[in-house]
């Protein structure tokens, strides 16, 4: 239980911001642990990542410091706008929106993370800059799961195949699954969709040998408004926004 007595003196234009992160923060984490315990896990066992798209970095350095130890963004431009001025220490920031190719050497070795890897073409690129650099970059591989023509990733039927290929490029490491169902559907749709990824997860997880150098080992699904719903169906990590930070404008 964090401690918010303490805290040092805020501008006017963020202490109510402030505030309703602390709030939301405290409903969010109530409901992941009750989510972990009908899934028969722990809280601890779910990562909540705050994505953190249009937020100013000072909001986000408060999600922080309140122990949100993951961050997402959905674009480069705006990562490494906000780069140097995050309290990083510490910290695990991942790149979740679509990458291009052309954009690979402006955010490999800023994040721990890739989520959206969803071609041979990309990891190559991402694999050929970690080694440039000396380093290995985490990644997700995005699954299109609802099959969406204007969205991003692999199909389910392809992704255990392109996995196996791009876990045997030296600079990557791929540990698992990310999708994003259809945002038009009904609940239970929604939840279709998680047991369908969930399943695939685990396929390909047991497919795995001591000849693979891949591992499932984190399940990216969930967003503010069913993040609940995809932990009891085996999501080990949560994307929340909104419901952290409250509604944006993306239009800015």
């Amino acid at each position: 239980m964090e401690n918010f007595s303490n805290k040092p003196a805020v501008s006017p234009e963020f202490e109510a911001r402030f505030h309703d992160v602390e709030e939301n923060l405290k409903v969010i984490r109530s409901r992941i642990a009750r989510a972990a315990e009908l899934s028969g896990r722990s809280a601890d066992d779910i990562i909540l990542m705050a994505v953190t798209k249009t937020v100013p970095v000072e909001v986000i350095n408060h999600a922080l410091s309140l122990g949100v130890d993951y961050m997402g963004e959905n674009r480069v431009q705006e990562l490494n706008s906000k780069y140097d001025h995050l309290d990083r220490e510490g910290r695990h920031i991942h790149l979740i929106g679509h990458l291009q190719t052309n954009k690979v050497k402006q955010v490999v070795g800023r994040v721990e993370m890739i989520q959206s890897i969803d071609s041979v073409r990309v990891a190559q690129a991402v694999a050929a800059r970690s080694r440039e650099l000396g380093i290995v970059t985490n990644a997700l591989v995005e699954v299109n799961i609802g099959y969406e023509q204007n969205k991003s990733g692999i199909s389910p039927e392809a992704a255990h195949e392109l996995i196996c290929e791009i876990s045997e490029f030296d600079g990557i490491n791929v540990q698992g699954l990310m999708a994003i169902p259809p945002a038009d559907c009904e609940i239970a749709q929604t939840i279709k969709y998680f047991e369908e990824i969930y399943k695939l997860f685990i396929d390909i997880g047991s497919k795995n040998t001591h000849n693979n150098s891949y591992t499932m080992k984190h399940l990216s699904m969930g967003m503010s408004a069913d993040y609940a719903e995809a932990i009891m169906h085996g999501s080990t990590m949560v994307r929340v926004g909104t419901a952290l930070f409250g509604r944006r404008n993306y239009n800015k």
